[in-house]
């Protein structure tokens, strides 16, 4: 560009400092509102070498934004990494307009830095034309409605990689490159007050957002004393939450994997998260008005099944679960939720320890049909039976299977003299104070014998044993089932005739909250071939048991286990593998209704126990 003039400098200098200024009256209000809230309890920054990790992969590299949708994705990331090499052009081009350069053509870097910027720009370029092709034509429904500040931001990204390239390919001492930088300059400091105002300012937050998390997949945090009661108003929003709310980029990955959103639920995890951002911007941190009513709907939240897909798939790092169940917190623990079968549930295990609401009697009666020892910490394995273990005719074969197996491994187990729920589904549900009392109980069991490993066929009591109970002192070794038969896969027969095809339906609690996917078919495959499910491993869709949903009676819209059922059945398999006993539960009326909408036989619902003590069965 040609040398500026001091009336130019001066017009530069006033439009800088106009741009900067609106940006600043935006983002003040937003730093404002996250330093005000309250920290969150029980928030530490160790271990810092895996938030650095998980930052590199998903910040630096955008691996979660490829992954998870690949062709958008590498255009979203294309466009993050061209905007951090035009970090350095941006700063050359603004001291340009103070009559200096910190690159020149003339040397060897800035040839090779201003030509890979260039690059980078057409690279841009074509990202953003695609994207907004996407947005404005294509119009994917999870995205929303379209709005205008889409087509502004993009309209304004595509002028400074035209003008960055038209400038690049004149000569520097120009009228028309001058025109051109003006052009640019205006372009830049137009775009920067728009930022905190959109929902760009994902570009600024979501960094922190991500490196600033809980630190553990949908980790629930403890409440932080006797006046904690969840989220109610403003006061409760955390630091960490309001930083996610306002950290959403509106990318919709949250509604489009979300199994209540998919059959016809109110539930939208987006307009939760929304629904924060905006009354933070309306009341500020620290508002006394509740957020469930104008801001949040009371039947979304107690839709969700805790399934995880939301928080898997979001990019910048929201953790939607643990925020649903503090808003679920706010309303079992003030009283505001009234719900006959939530009641009765609560009831169930506040009189009889479990959730079905069996007296422990007929747990006792099962133990000593099958002659299970107790465990007295001598055994090499305390069975944790749960609920449905216990009580369930069908989950407790599954029971029966393992034992079976573990006995022809030599493994010794014991089962407790006495055992109540996990308390997994008030957990989920928001109600803590029971939570505690179920908790504290199994701890004292536990403890009068030195429980040292767990071993459950429950992915849920696997959770909550294993992190949950970590809030009242515990320490224990949990494992769940598909584990253990997976290391001693090797021992178990191989069946090399009659084998049948086994779709396996990835538990949420197994696969994305506990990262087993292999496992499991690694002992189906010892017996039988498996096959995969259009949806499955991490993007496998949830059975419409968790977060307390098996025990809410009927749901509006289509079942989620009809809809899983449908899909699973789609696939032709003979043998429907689960490592769930909620799952087992869900899918054993749905796959018999689609086989009679079908006029086809249901094929066989079998958890990996029950398929690897009939591989030893046809093997002797």
């Amino acid at each position: 560009m040609l040398s500026p003039t001091w009336p130019e400098i001066s017009l530069f200098l006033a439009a800088v400092s106009i741009s900067l200024f609106l940006f600043a009256r935006r983002i003040a209000p937003v730093v404002r509102i996250i330093l005000r809230s309250p920290k969150d309890p029980g928030f530490q920054l160790r271990p810092v070498g895996k938030r650095v990790r998980d930052f590199v992969w998903e910040v630096l590299l955008q691996g979660k934004v490829i992954k998870e949708r690949p062709l958008p994705g590498i255009a979203h990331a294309l466009v993050f990494w061209g905007f951090c090499a035009f970090a350095v052009v941006t700063a050359n081009h603004f001291a340009a307009g103070l009559g200096f350069g910190l690159l020149s053509r003339d040397t060897a870097f800035g040839q090779f830095y201003l030509g890979m910027a260039a690059l980078f720009a057409v690279a841009v370029l074509v990202s953003i034309l695609g994207l907004a092709f996407r947005r404005f034509v294509v119009k994917p429904k999870w995205l929303g409605p379209v709005s205008m500040e889409s087509g502004v931001i993009a309209a304004l990204i595509s002028i400074l990689m035209v003008t960055y390239l038209a400038a690049f390919r004149l000569p520097e001492d120009t009228v028309e490159a001058k025109a051109i930088w003006w052009a640019h300059t205006l372009a830049l400091l137009v775009f920067m007050p728009l930022i905190p105002h959109t929902k760009h300012l994902h570009l600024l937050l979501s960094p922190f957002s991500i490196f600033l998390s809980r630190g553990g997949f949908s980790k629930i945090p403890p409440l932080a004393g006797d006046e904690d009661f969840g989220i109610v108003t403003g006061i409760d929003i955390t630091q960490i939450v309001a930083l996610q709310a306002f950290s959403c980029v509106e990318c919709g990955r949250c509604t489009e994997h979300c199994p209540a959103n998919n059959t016809g639920k109110e539930l939208d995890p987006k307009k939760i998260i929304l629904g924060i951002r905006d009354y933070l911007r309306d009341h500020g941190a620290g508002g006394s008005e509740p957020l469930v009513g104008k801001y949040i709907s009371e039947e979304a939240l107690f839709q969700c099944t805790t399934c995880g897909a939301c928080e898997y798939q979001c990019p910048v790092g929201i953790e939607h679960v643990p925020i649903i169940v503090g808003l679920r917190r706010g309303l079992v623990n003030t009283g505001e939720w009234k719900n006959e079968h939530g009641g009765k549930l609560f009831l169930n295990l506040e009189r009889s320890g479990n959730t079905l609401g069996f007296p422990a009697s007929d747990r006792d009666k099962f133990i000593q049909k099958n002659e299970f020892p107790i465990y007295d910490g001598s055994q090499d394995y305390c069975l944790w039976l749960g609920c449905m273990g216990a009580y369930d005719p069908t989950s407790r074969e599954i029971v029966q299977s393992l034992t079976e197996v573990m006995k022809h491994l030599g493994t010794t187990f014991g089962v407790l003299s006495k055992e109540k729920c996990t308390g997994d589904p008030v957990r989920r549900l928001g109600n803590d104070y029971l939570l505690s009392q179920l908790a504290e109980f199994n701890l004292e069991q536990m403890k009068a014998v030195t429980a040292v490993k767990i071993l459950s066929i429950c992915p849920h009591c696997v959770r909550t044993i294993g992190e949950d109970w970590k809030e009242f002192g515990a320490d224990l070794e949990v494992e769940h089932h598909s584990e253990f038969l997976a290391r001693h896969a090797s021992q178990l027969p191989i069946e090399a005739n009659s084998r049948e095809t086994v779709v396996f339906h990835d538990p949420c609690y197994l696969g994305r909250y506990r990262g087993l996917y292999d496992e499991p078919r690694e002992v189906i495959e010892r017996a039988d071939k498996v096959i995969e499910a259009p949806r499955s491993k991490e993007r496998s869709f949830c059975c419409g048991a968790g977060g307390g949903m098996v025990f809410l009676g009927e749901e509006k819209g289509k079942r989620v286990n009809i809809e899983r059922a449908e899909e699973l059945t789609a696939t032709g398999a003979s043998v429907v593998g689960a490592a769930c006993p909620f799952c087992n539960t869900m899918f054993r009326d749905a796959l018999a209704q689609v086989a009679i909408a079908n006029g086809t036989p249901a094929p066989k619902l079998l958890d990996i126990a029950q398929i690897a003590a009939a591989s030893l069965k046809a093997s002797q």
